[in-house]
């Protein structure tokens, strides 16, 4: 076997392991109670963050420290701690999705994705325009 052929088995091989590993990686949504089971595991969790509750963060003292109370799909609220900087428009969010580890009561998240309203307002639409293009509907 030539040399080519061992690289390119080689090559395949680490792809495949790469592409198995992102998958596994990848997962769905579970509730605070899902990944409270296993606090060690890395989950993605979808929710609502609760104004009603102060937000942890105080850029004097650490701004790459931000913490909230989230509310997710089933109704459990806990906190959740970041740690980076405040997200630009947070409190506009629909929902939040946070992707982290439970430690104790506390989700302590790696990442914090956020689904903001859609900044073409839809009185455009309700007008019979058409937000794509600008055209009138028939």
């Amino acid at each position: 076997m030539k040399k080519i052929h061992i690289a390119l088995i080689v090559l395949i091989a680490i792809l495949l392991g790469v592409i198995i590993s992102t998958v596994s990686e990848s997962g769905t949504y579970v509730s605070f109670k899902t990944a409270a089971e296993k606090p060690g595991s890395t989950y993605h969790i979808i929710g609502k963050v609760n104004l009603d509750k102060e937000f942890i963060y105080n850029p004097e003292k650490d701004a790459n420290v931000f913490g909230f109370y989230m509310t997710d799909t089933i109704g459990t609220e806990k906190k959740v701690l970041f740690n980076g900087t405040k997200p630009q428009d947070f409190e506009k969010a629909e929902r939040i999705v946070v992707v982290g580890k439970m430690k104790g009561e506390e989700f302590i998240a790696s990442q914090v994705l956020m689904k903001c309203p859609s900044k073409y307002n839809k009185a455009g639409e309700e007008e019979g325009e058409d937000s794509s293009n600008g055209s009138q509907r028939p």
